[in-house]
């Protein structure tokens, strides 16, 4: 600061000679001789004219001036050092108003010139008078245009933070002013200084409206002080939980297990419910809610809800506390048999559903199974999704109860008649009925007689002369049909059914039609391993069996006949039991055989009458290659037609 003044002299010093030089040429040019005489001016610009000017260094200044005596007087000198010394920019200084104007307020601070305050920074209400003394911080000792720059903002800033500073560092409290709410928390006033409240650090339990703090003054602790950043974390939950502590720490000697308290719900999850016990918060499991289903405890319980609450067990160490609520009234359990005695009628709501069944609610926390099969006497329900939903009032009757197990069983069946108890006298053996075909299946066709009462056509009795594969060959879903009653067994419930039956036999005139020894002959429908299969008149089907031959050759026989073509042969035998005419022919019967299985033919052909009402007895061994070529074919034809189903699945 000193080499500056020092500086400064000389550079007054140096100003003032000029100051002469410029006049000197003023004075020149104002006078009234007509013409200036650049000789003379020049003379003024003669460096001779300075020799009495005594040029400074910075370093003379510094070992002569004081001994010299002659610029500066000592006493002078340190009078005007000592107005420098308390002064430095960015700090707090004390000033004194001496002046005032539309824009600035001039404050002096005991330097050389007055500092200057932008008039904006004072409240309208609080501008200060000439002569009052104002704390200010000074940003700048000169600026561009040597003035020097004042804050009284920033000066109230820095009092204020150094305040903040004191009380962070003693854990003092401090009052502020919420202003607005941002996210995550709120913007606290602190007085100049504005601060940060986060939203966990506002109350011991969860606010759900932040917005009822606004403009409201709240006593802080401040928990986060940032020196470099500016930045301030308040938190008010942490006075709460000083005040608290000792409260908490006495109601946890009085602890006990079974103790009945009054609480108030803070809050609310999905698996349970916390409660405020006055400065102990307990868990309220979800499971301890009720004796019921509950399936979120917002069902049960409100926010704020004050509520009377059992310690079922608590650890004071790990300051954990559970409580229930259910435990304070009596088990529904305790006396369900007499309450739901074995055959009443009871009503429930569906609270949940399952493969095998429904569970009914009767009461909170007694709970009845309708398993699936207990649904209905007659349809066969999979699932009992199909017949309730969740919610649904039900009637059932109570089966049985386990009260050990905690378990009752209900029925809904049980509520009609069983349509199968008079099922025998309902539908009577060789009687006829109508029916409506529900379902095909491989073995056989399933018909409704009434809703719920079905009955099984097999395969076999769907046709007297066809053998069918499958019922879609003769019947289809949904079509109509009368049916006679084969069998009925209540036991089982089962009924048999016949659709052939209801049509007259009509074996008895293929028997008389197709006499033993007359040749026949139709189209070759099948070509088997082991025989020809023949479609012949009345929709019967002949049989012509390949004799004893090795396979190769049965191959080669049989790859000369195609279907489609026309075959003959003779009858040998009718067989209504299997469907089927026996025939024979010569050229099948086998090359090691065939002469003598001929020869023996014609033999009974000959000896043997052959009227209608008599019956040809044949060679056994020629009537089981015929039955054996007929079940080989049978055999061939279903493998088939199990491989045709399996690929169409």
């Amino acid at each position: 600061m000193f080499n500056q003044d020092k500086e400064q002299v000389v550079e007054e010093v140096l100003e003032g000679t000029d100051n002469i030089v410029t006049e000197k040429i003023s004075e020149e040019n104002s006078s009234s001789t007509p013409a200036v005489n650049v000789a003379e001016i020049q003379d003024y610009l003669n460096p001779k004219l300075f020799h009495k000017v005594k040029v400074v260094k910075e370093i003379d200044l510094i070992k002569d001036l004081n001994s010299d005596g002659s610029l500066i007087d000592s006493e002078l000198e340190a009078l005007y050092e000592g107005t420098f010394g308390d002064i430095s920019e960015h700090s707090l200084i004390q000033g004194r108003v001496v002046g005032m104007n539309d824009r600035d307020v001039l404050i002096d601070i005991g330097f050389k010139s007055e500092g200057i305050i932008d008039r904006s920074e004072f409240k309208k209400d609080d501008l200060p008078s000439i002569g009052d003394q104002v704390e200010v911080y000074l940003e700048f000792i000169e600026d561009a245009s040597g003035n020097t720059i004042l804050s009284k903002e920033k000066a109230d800033f820095m009092r204020r933070w150094k305040e903040l500073n004191d009380a962070f560092e003693n854990e003092s409290l401090i009052t502020g002013t919420v202003i607005r709410r941002i996210k995550g928390g709120l913007i606290v006033d602190l007085g100049v200084v504005q601060a940060f409240l986060p939203g966990s650090q506002v109350d011991v339990r969860p606010i759900q409206d932040f917005d009822v703090y606004l403009d409201k003054e709240i006593e802080l602790r401040i928990v986060k002080f940032n020196e470099a950043r500016k930045n301030i974390v308040v938190s008010h939950k942490i006075i709460l939980e000083d005040s608290l502590k000792e409260q908490r720490e006495a109601l946890f000697q009085e602890l006990e297990v079974g103790s009945v308290l009054e609480g108030r719900v803070k809050n609310i999850t999905d698996f349970g419910v916390f409660v405020d016990l006055g400065g102990i918060d307990g868990l309220l499991h979800i499971t301890d809610l009720s004796w019921g289903r509950v399936n979120h405890p917002s069902e049960v319980i409100g926010m704020n809800d004050s509520i009377t609450v059992k310690v079922i067990e608590y650890d004071e160490e790990r300051k954990r506390v559970s409580l229930g609520l259910k435990q304070l009234a009596p088990h529904p359990w305790d006396e369900v048999e007499v309450k739901y005695p074995i055959s009443n009628v009871v009503k429930g709501k569906v609270v949940s559903l399952t493969n095998y069944g429904c569970f009914i609610e009767l009461e909170p926390g007694v709970e009845g199974l309708i398993h699936v099969s207990e649904i209905s006497w007659t349809k066969h329900i999979k699932n009992p999704a199909e017949v309730y939903s969740m919610g649904d009032e039900v009637e059932a009757k109570v089966l049985f109860i386990d009260s050990n197990e905690r378990k009752i069983s209900l029925g809904v069946k049980q509520l009609t008649p069983d349509p199968w108890d008079e099922i025998e006298e309902k539908y009577m053996v060789e009687t006829v009925h109508k029916c409506k075909v529900q379902n095909l299946t491989q073995f056989g066709a399933f018909a409704e007689l009434e809703e719920g009462i079905d009955g099984l056509i097999h395969v076999s009795d769907l046709s007297w002369t066809k053998v069918i594969k499958h019922p879609k060959e003769v019947v289809e879903k949904g079509q109509e049909l009368e049916v006679k009653i084969l069998e009925v067994s209540r036991e089982n419930r089962r009924i048999s059914l016949g659709y052939r039956q209801v049509l007259e036999d009509p074996w008895p005139a293929i028997i008389s039609t197709y006499d033993a020894g007359n040749e026949v002959s139709g189209e070759i429908i099948r070509v088997l391993d082991k025989g020809i299969i023949i479609q012949l008149e009345n929709e019967v089907e002949g049989i012509i069996p390949f004799g004893k031959m090795s396979k190769k050759d049965r191959k080669t026989l049989a790859a000369q006949y195609e279907v489609g073509a026309n075959l003959s042969g003779l009858v040998m035998k009718v067989s209504p039991e299997d469907k089927k005419v026996i025939l024979y022919k010569e050229e099948l019967a086998g090359a090691g055989r065939r002469n003598s299985a001929t020869d023996e033919v014609k033999q009974y052909l000959n000896n043997q009458k052959t009227n209608s009402g008599e019956k040809l007895e044949l060679p056994q061994e020629l009537l089981d290659i015929a039955s054996q070529a007929e079940k080989d074919g049978e055999n061939g034809k279903n493998n088939e037609t199990e491989n045709t189903s399996e690929k169409q699945e």
